[in-house]
């Protein structure tokens, strides 16, 4: 029996080890989306009627001044904000519960809100994600600073890309692509997620300028958090003797631009995988659900609280850009429907706006379906 508790509330155990670092890490990320739907509804002048992390039963909660309830639901795979008006979390607007809203309450319904009103108030969601994205990194950076050493070639691994490529050690990388790189980081970021595309490397070799072309291979690696990831390499190796390895200090100004740049990279990383992930480019097992995450999220706890915090960022880059797809319900779908309701100066009909609705709550599921077979039984 005492080994049985261990098992569960010690620090490596299953309740203390995993769902506790899991739930913080998710809870974050989804208040920050959430809050901030509702600080610039709210800002708009939009009534809300709820406020829950969490889907399913209250478990617990408090009704605020304004007639909004804030809870806690038993499902903490999400959460939202529902404003004056809506039919569901989901903000889908409900002809039957606006017609019977009172004077007042039309004026602050949200579908009665201006078009860009409502549409601010959905992009705020996914905006708040890149924003304490930004704030964790700037954190990071001013804390810690970031560790970099020159993109020098110190070794060319025997049959690889790079070799086939020409590259030799002394080599000193430009640019990759068109992309000018600093550090050996910048070379390795643009090439990991590129297997199998032609890049055009820049070089410095014995004081002039050299264009070489490789091909990056496959490999697996193990990251930091012990998970097995496949990406691009071409094959060459730094070292401290040419890299000069070296932690960089920041500023709090200078810390900021630099999260700014770092969570646009990530960003643009992410765009990219989606699009090879699309067209079968990618490996399946790159992505996964909530078993995943919070076995990421237990691993990041035991190597330290400021490697959760990292998750956090990283995670919620993902929830910012996952939000921002063109499908119903999520917030991308709700801004396509008014793209397009201010093209046209009329809003979606109904009927093709539950169309749409049905169909992305189906691509929705079979998404959630594909991650939670990843997670359990794919990879």
């Amino acid at each position: 029996m005492t080994e049985y508790l261990a098992s569960i509330f010690s620090t490596d155990g299953l309740l203390v080890g995993t769902i506790v670092p899991f739930l913080f890490v998710l809870t974050a990320v989804v208040f920050v989306h959430e809050m901030g739907h509702y600080l610039v509804g709210r800002w708009c002048g939009i009534g809300v009627t709820a406020f829950s992390i969490g889907f399913g039963p209250e478990l617990f909660g408090y009704t605020d001044r304004r007639g909004t309830r804030w809870k806690l639901s038993a499902i903490p795979l999400g959460g939202y904000v529902k404003f004056v008006g809506d039919m569901n979390a989901t903000s889908q607007p409900s002809p039957d519960e606006t017609a019977s809203l009172s004077a007042d309450e039309r004026k602050v319904a949200f579908h009665t809100q201006s078009t860009w009103k409502r549409a601010l108030t959905v992009l705020a969601g996914p905006v708040f994600n890149f924003l304490l994205t930004i704030a964790v990194f700037a954190v990071m950076f001013s804390v810690y600073g970031r560790f970099v050493s020159d993109p020098m070639v110190a070794e060319v691994r025997a049959g690889s890309p790079a070799e086939a490529a020409g590259f030799q050690p002394g080599d000193r990388f430009i640019s990759v692509d068109g992309v000018a790189v600093e550090t050996f980081s910048d070379v390795q970021r643009l090439v990991s997620g590129r297997a199998g595309d032609a890049i055009v490397f820049v070089i410095i070799r014995d004081g002039r300028e050299v264009t070489l072309t490789a091909t990056p291979e496959v490999t697996e690696q193990t990251d930091a958090l012990g998970n097995v990831v496949k990406i691009g390499v071409i094959g060459v190796v730094n070292n401290e003797a040419l890299g000069q390895p070296r932690v960089i200090e920041y500023s709090p100004p200078e810390a900021l631009r630099e999260a700014v740049v770092e969570t646009g990279r990530i960003i643009a990383r992410t765009g990219q995988f989606m699009k090879r992930f699309v067209v079968g480019r990618e490996d399946k097992c790159q992505l996964g659900g909530p078993v995943k995450i919070a076995d990421m999220a237990g691993k990041a706890a035991r190597l330290g609280f400021e490697w959760l915090v990292q998750l956090v960022a990283l995670l919620s880059v993902g929830i910012g850009i996952l939000n921002l797809l063109p499908i119903p319900p999520l917030d991308g779908g709700h801004l396509v429907f008014y793209g397009i309701e201010a093209a046209t100066g009329r809003p979606v009909s109904e009927r093709v706006m539950e169309m749409f609705y049905r169909a992305g709550f189906f691509l929705v599921l079979v998404f959630m379906g594909f991650v939670f077979w990843n997670d359990l039984f794919g990879c």
